[in-house]
């Protein structure tokens, strides 16, 4: 790897060094004899952040969205997160080309990941971990998860979780929240959390039906350093509408940031918390909204939507929020000088796990390997070779959606298809071959059954709109996460800043005008009410087997009004005719 330390100190985020490896084998990586990566060590009390890892026990490839545009008026968009390629990169002072730019944006990332590496992994977070647990000490140290780790691979499929549990008590995790968690049901998480994790899961938002009881403990108190560290946990809000309801029926999610409050001033005035932390799942733009409205929050550890907030973090009024990435790409380090009553300094360090720069850990790997070792044969089965780069995170069609849509059209025979607008699925570079466990790393859900339905013109159109709306609403408290809905051979005309029913116009299928009151026929996938059908991964599959070979030269995007025209959320404007 040409990568000088001058480069990979630039990626850190930070004005000083990081500690990233054992000083040994950093010293044979960069022949100084030197660790660039040793923190200097500050304060009384280290957070560590991951978020969003969706049950990736493997380094994957993690291209960043071409296109991430804010819900806000056109004089507001471009705020952090949304800023994608160069644009990002201009507001983070990092050229395009170099390891920092392969970390942070989606320019040239074919080349990019061929000279840089995977990103994650469990068994190099873990010796990221126990670096940083032994530099600073683990009596002063807490590692905090965002959620989304029980889901997004075949192995967490089949294990119903557990193999992750496994890897979160290797890693020693203090706290978690959730969201995909919950679509293993309600029992299946209480028994996991009950009797398998030994992080403490915390979640101030979700209350029984109809009693209004709390479902978790909203929030712990840790002494470290003769410091009180305040920790409350807040799931991911809309789990019973982004979601099937019938998988937590006793259940009731929500922000509230009411309760919020009320839980923050328990804990300052209670308990005399010194700091108090968030380990929410809200997204970004949630975050930023609850932190204007919630008062005497000290720093927000956020996730759901996998952005990247750094490598400087947001301010809200006084409060602190980063979002840290997904896939095991990022982790977020503060070293926090806390006195009584009181958060006297901190600094923050945005860590990116390229895993080609730090060495597995022996223990994690060998975890791993033993939990991978029932399903290797059929992970590995081949389907097919991609020409193309295949990804899927993108406001609209990802080229590995436009992939299912393609096969659900073929294998459905059907006019269109539709594809949820899910943010994790990682990525697969031109010339690799697609085996089963990629196929399940895009579609490994507990309700993967798909359906043939005749939608009507007007239906079409206000199944779109309603996506949309959930994506674009100018109040980030209407926003329940992912990206606008998949289609195939479904044309279209997009004006994000436009209100609801009035975001979509010139509707095609087929190139064709859409009429209100014609049916057309439509495949799809993830039915948020039970239904009967064949799992997706098994139709992709079949599918992909008979093409042998596969590239995406088109995709189904829209057309972008001129109002987009310069959005700092979109770095190909040609993509979409601007």
């Amino acid at each position: 790897m040409n990568l000088s330390r001058r480069d990979f100190m630039s990626i850190m985020g930070i004005a000083g060094a990081s500690g990233f490896l054992a000083p040994t084998a950093l010293a044979s990586s960069w022949g100084d004899g030197k660790d660039p990566y040793d923190i200097p060590k500050y304060g009384n009390v280290t957070l560590l952040h991951i978020t969003d890892t969706h049950a990736q026990l493997l380094p994957v490839w993690w291209r960043e969205p071409g296109t991430n545009i804010g819900t806000r008026q056109q004089h507001e968009w471009g705020v952090t997160p949304h800023q994608v390629g160069n644009f990002k990169l201009d507001y983070y002072g990092i050229k395009a080309g170099t390891p920092e730019g392969y970390a942070l944006s989606c320019l040239d990332f074919d080349t990019m990941a061929h000279k840089y590496g995977k990103i994650g992994g469990y068994a190099h977070i873990a010796t990221l971990v126990k670096r940083y647990r032994e530099q600073v000490g683990a009596d002063r140290t807490l590692l905090f998860d965002g959620g989304d780790a029980w889901q997004g691979s075949a192995t967490s499929l089949w294990t119903r979780g557990e193999d992750m549990v496994g890897a979160q008590n290797l890693l020693k995790e203090d706290y978690f929240v959730g969201h995909w968690e919950f679509t293993y049901g309600a029992e299946r998480v209480e028994y996991l959390l009950k009797h398998k994790l030994k992080a403490k899961f915390l979640s101030q938002n979700v209350f029984t039906t109809p009693w209004d009881e709390p479902v978790f403990d909203p929030y712990d108190i840790r002494e470290i350093n003769g410091v009180k560290v305040a920790v409350i946990g807040q799931s991911f809000p809309f789990t019973p509408i982004a979601n099937p309801a019938y998988f937590t029926p006793k259940w009731a999610f929500g922000i509230h940031p009411e309760h919020m409050q009320k839980m923050v001033n328990e804990c300052r005035e209670k308990h005399h918390a010194d700091v108090v932390v968030v380990l929410s799942h809200n997204g970004a733009d949630v975050d930023k909204k609850m932190a204007s409205q919630v008062h005497g929050i000290d720093i927000i550890l956020g996730g759901h939507t996998h952005e990247i907030m750094g490598p400087k973090p947001v301010m809200v009024n006084k409060t602190i929020i980063v979002n840290t990435s997904t896939n095991g790409k990022f982790m977020a380090r503060f070293d926090l000088d806390v006195a009584k009553g009181r958060l006297r300094g901190w600094r923050f360090y945005y860590l990116p796990i390229l895993s080609n720069m730090i060495p597995a850990d022996k223990e994690m790997s060998d975890y791993i390997e033993k939990v991978r070792a029932p399903y290797a044969e059929k992970l590995a089965e081949p389907m097919a070779v991609t020409e193309s780069l295949l990804y899927r995170r993108d406001n609209f069609n990802g080229s590995f959606d436009q992939l299912i849509c393609n096969a659900l059209r073929e294998e459905m025979d059907c006019e269109a298809a539709f594809s949820p607008g899910f943010r994790w699925g990682y990525t697969k570079l031109p010339g690799e071959t697609i085996t089963m466990e990629d196929v399940m790393g895009q579609t490994a859900i507990t309700y993967p059954q798909v359906t043939v339905t005749e939608y009507t013109g007007a239906e079409l159109k206000n199944v779109m709109e309603q996506v949309a709306d959930n994506l674009f609403n100018p109040d980030p408290y209407y926003i329940q996460g992912g990206d606008m809905i998949r289609v195939g051979n479904i044309q279209y005309t997009f004006n994000p800043a436009e209100t609801i029913d009035k975001r979509i116009s010139d509707l095609r299928v087929g190139g064709k005008l859409v009429h209100a009151s014609k049916k057309y026929k439509v495949a799809g996938w993830a039915a948020m009410q039970k239904v009967e059908g064949t799992p997706v991964w098994d139709i992709f599959a079949r599918w992909l087997k008979a093409k042998k070979t596969v590239r995406v030269d088109h995709r189904d995007l829209p057309v972008l009004t001129k109002n987009m025209t310069g959005n700092p959320g979109i770095a190909f404007p040609k993509e979409y005719d601007l």
